[in-house]
């Protein structure tokens, strides 16, 4: 078993969050079960999943045949951008939860904004229904802009607890995580190293890495702690999830926190994928 524990953190409705994830984009079929297994027997409790990685039975499959009681775990899906329709964000709640074998899901999150349709306070209304219908127990978004934001609350006066977004050394959205901590929203970073190469070849990153003893996923998981925000890596690899794991026993002096920040560029999105602009289905 595991001797790493991850700290929680509290929600703005009360319940509590690990402060770190392991994301499953790509962890599917049979390798992503025993994946996922592997992760929650070394340590995780929150699983990063979605409608569209089409793993939510992978998820379950794995929750059912690992060590830990469900409701020792915290299960996150996302609402794809094809449903934010009421009826049919409703129905596709249930079809998550059928999938997954599970009776309830930890968090639900619009998984993007998608602005041209105009759909998402619609979709935000259903997920805090689905909430008071006992399908989730807590409610909240990925890739949302503080003017989609500042809608919902003026729309429902409900904010999210969760706003997940691209976040990694190249793209720190720091002026968005502040914007998310005063209204008292927990961000999530999606692709929290950044999925490069490059990045693990960085000068600045290998020198802090050297002095902490620590490696460079590691210090960049770390910067990501100490900043605020809750980063979902993701890895099927036992040695890769144990290591990015353990990262609440060493701290990064300021120095190295600016050094890091100093990494983000103006066009440090991976893909390109702005959520003013960007349409997902």
């Amino acid at each position: 078993m595991h001797d790493i524990a991850i700290p929680d953190i509290t929600l703005n409705d009360g319940r509590t969050m690990p402060a770190l994830g392991l994301g499953t984009y790509r962890l599917n079929g049979s390798a992503g079960v025993e994946a996922l297994v592997r992760g929650v027997e070394a340590g995780y409790r929150l699983l990063d999943s979605a409608f569209n990685y089409e793993n939510e039975g992978a998820l379950g499959r794995a929750v059912r045949r690992a060590s830990v009681p469900r409701e020792e775990l915290f299960l996150v899906s996302k609402l794809p951008g094809r449903h934010q329709r009421r009826e049919e964000a409703l129905r596709t709640v249930e079809e998550s939860l059928y999938r997954a074998g599970l009776d309830y899901w930890d968090l639900y999150l619009i998984h993007w904004p998608n602005p041209r349709q105009g759909l998402y306070v619609e979709a935000w209304r259903t997920l805090l229904e689905a909430r008071e219908r006992g399908l989730i127990r807590s409610a909240g978004v990925c890739n949302f802009l503080p003017e989609y934001l500042d809608t919902l609350v003026r729309e429902t006066g409900v904010a999210p607890v969760v706003n997940q977004v691209e976040l990694h050394p190249y793209f720190s959205q720091k002026e968005q995580v502040a914007y998310d901590r005063r209204h008292g929203i927990v961000t999530q970073a999606w692709s929290p190293l950044a999925r490069t190469i490059h990045i693990m070849k960085e000068k600045a990153l290998l020198e802090i890495a050297g002095t902490t003893g620590k490696t460079v996923s590691q210090v960049i998981l770390r910067w990501h702690v100490q900043s605020g925000t809750v980063p979902l890596p993701k890895s099927a690899s036992p040695e890769r999830q144990a290591e990015n794991m353990n990262v609440f026993n060493f701290e990064l002096c300021d120095a190295d926190m600016a050094t890091i920040d100093a990494l983000a560029r103006p066009d440090g999105r991976l893909k390109g994928q702005d959520p003013a602009v960007y349409e997902e289905y």
